[in-house]
């Protein structure tokens, strides 16, 4: 099968199928990626780790979380509950993902046992596997985008647009992660899981999702016994009802762009955002620039765009801005999908990686 029929038609996004061998094949696996120039001292600056600002974002985040289910438990049974849920379910299903994700890379705090603490309990509200998501997000950003080696491209070609709007209340996600917690609990894991994850490192996988899942059992037996929603909606729930930012947000990341190219100017997007949803999302609306240097924390990451931003495609002014670009997209996706986004570069910038040319066999 040649690039242009796999990029006309549906694609294997397995990480064991031919598409695998065909990235190995062309060097797009642990490939050397472009990167913005930034003088050494300059990026030895950025990537300067500290406690201060991951320390004061948590106590927020978990102070919020607690004074918002306080008074969500205080008013239960009356309407005036609601936007104490809304709150906690946004900071406990949304805010969960980004935390996760910082943390995992090691980069918020300065001292690793509160990267590790909320890594951990983070991972636990997304419903994420601590180990195995160690090891896939490694390979996300070792393989970005790359058919066949990124285990974490979550809008594929052609697209179920659908599907990617049941999301935003966390179907069918929420039970498709559950259910990889119990498998794991149970000691499997699938061809995909094992291409990256050391077997050294499956006992842990199967001891923390034997924990995750056993808290979970445990929420839904007291809510049984009690004949009350409330325990599922101070735990697990709010990954159902409170996902819709982080599904929001997270489709932006890589949506409509560019597969199987080295330059993360092509496959990902920085979104100017609004402070809320930049302190839910940690900074991550700067998508490119994490990419591009992903050991700089998330604090950092303004200062990054503003220093390299004349090498990148223009940001999207807003949210909604990314959903005009992107929406279109994804519906010609669905009856093209060898179609993609390729944003245009400002006069200031480095011209798009080379390699990108030999793949361009579809119009866009």
């Amino acid at each position: 099968m040649t690039l242009a029929e796999t990029t006309r038609g549906r694609r294997d996004y397995s990480l064991t199928g031919p598409e695998a061998q065909a990235a190995i094949a062309r060097g797009l696996a642990s490939a050397e990626w472009y990167h913005s120039d930034i003088p050494r001292k300059v990026m030895k600056e950025l990537m300067q780790r500290t406690d201060g600002p991951a320390t004061r974002d948590t106590a927020i985040w978990i102070g919020v979380m607690v004074l918002s289910a306080a008074g969500g438990i205080a008013t239960w049974g009356t309407w005036w509950t609601l936007p104490f849920w809304l709150v906690y379910g946004v900071l406990y299903g949304s805010a969960c993902d980004s935390r996760w994700h910082e943390c995992g890379h090691g980069t918020a705090f300065r001292t690793s046992w509160k990267n590790d603490a909320v890594y951990l309990l983070a991972s636990f509200m997304v419903l994420r596997n601590p180990t195995s998501w160690r090891w896939s997000h490694a390979r996300h950003h070792t393989d970005t985008i790359i058919v066949g080696r990124d285990p974490e491209i979550t809008v594929m070609r052609p697209p179920n647009v659908p599907r990617k709007i049941l999301y935003f209340i966390g179907i069918p996600d929420v039970f498709q992660h559950f259910w990889i917690l119990m498998r794991n609990a149970a000691g499997t894991f699938g061809p995909d899981e094992r291409d990256y994850i050391p077997e050294s490192e499956l006992p842990k996988a199967v001891f923390w999702a034997r924990l995750f899942v056993a808290v979970h059992v445990a929420a839904v037996a007291v809510a049984l016994a009690t004949w009350s929603l409330l325990p599922l909606m101070l735990i697990g729930g709010p990954r159902i009802y409170g996902t819709w930012h982080m599904v929001l947000t997270g489709l932006l990341q890589h949506g409509g762009l560019a597969e199987d190219v080295l330059d993360h100017r092509l496959n990902s997007r920085t979104v100017l955002m609004n402070p809320v949803s930049r302190f839910i999302y940690w900074n991550m609306n700067y998508h490119v620039e994490h990419h591009m240097f992903p050991m700089v924390p998330y604090h950092a990451l303004p200062r990054l765009h503003a220093l390299i931003r004349d090498d990148l495609p223009p940001a999207n002014t807003s949210i909604l801005d990314g959903y005009r670009e992107m929406v279109p997209a994804l519906i010609r996706q669905e009856r093209e999908p060898g179609y993609y986004i390729r944003k245009e570069l400002p006069p200031t910038a480095r011209p798009y990686r080379a390699e990108f040319h030999a793949l361009d066999t579809e119009p866009h």
